[in-house]
């Protein structure tokens, strides 16, 4: 068994012990998660990028990393 049929399993387990009443949230959070992880085609993002940058909607290389602490 591969390591993502485990975790599929485990998901569908959990949601069988849900209450049927929650079935369409869980429904809608799977759905949102799913299209904002999902990766578009990258001649999207490329074409996303560049109205982006003629737009003036670009960030300073220099802040690239703020926010984020190295441990």
């Amino acid at each position: 068994m591969t390591e993502s049929t485990l975790y599929r399993e485990c998901v569908l387990t959990e949601i069988d012990t849900l209450p049927d009443e929650y079935l369409t949230f869980v429904l809608q959070w799977v759905h949102t998660l799913r299209e904002s992880i999902a990766l578009k085609p990258a001649a999207a993002s490329l074409r996303q990028a560049w109205i982006e940058a003629r737009q003036g909607l670009t960030y300073p290389i220099e802040t690239l990393w703020d926010g984020i602490d190295a441990d």
